[in-house]
């Protein structure tokens, strides 16, 4: 069997990548891990596990502001998402610097204690926040094929 993709990292946009890097670094443990220039350019590299985060500086002009749980434009991230113990412990951990965008709601009636938050990140960027969440045992999965 061929050598099977896996999951890289995702490239974000961002105004100022200070703000952006310390945004990451505080509230989701990402550290820097490597930082490539070429031709004038910084790009940052953040890992937090196997997951990265690539951080480009733009001067373009910001995109619409995103609201709720992002946008449904197709071919644009409708959000980034992680798993805490705690949303509410986030929310008091991130203070002003969580720009609530939709919620807390709570999804008892899908997953018992699932409770998610959405927040804009430094460049606008809808990061969804939540608790609870597991997977559908394979017999319940099995229904919806």
């Amino acid at each position: 069997m061929p050598d099977s993709p896996r999951w890289s990292h995702v490239g974000l946009n961002c105004r100022d990548q200070k703000a952006t890097e310390e945004f990451y670094t505080r509230y989701f443990g990402f550290r820097r891990a490597r930082v490539a220039e070429a031709d004038g350019t910084r790009v940052i590299f953040l890992r937090r596990g196997d997951a990265l985060l690539e951080l480009f500086p733009t001067t373009a002009a910001p995109a619409p502001e995103a609201s709720d749980d992002g946008p449904a434009t197709p071919g644009v991230t409708r959000h980034l998402a992680f798993q805490v113990d705690d949303v509410d412990a986030f929310l008091d951990q991130a203070g002003d610097d969580a720009h609530i965008t939709l919620g807390p709601l709570k999804f008892d009636e899908y997953i018992p204690g699932w409770k998610t938050v959405w927040v804009r990140d430094p460049d606008g960027l809808i990061i969804e926040i939540s608790q609870g969440y597991v997977d559908q045992p394979p017999e319940e999965l099995q229904r919806h094929a």
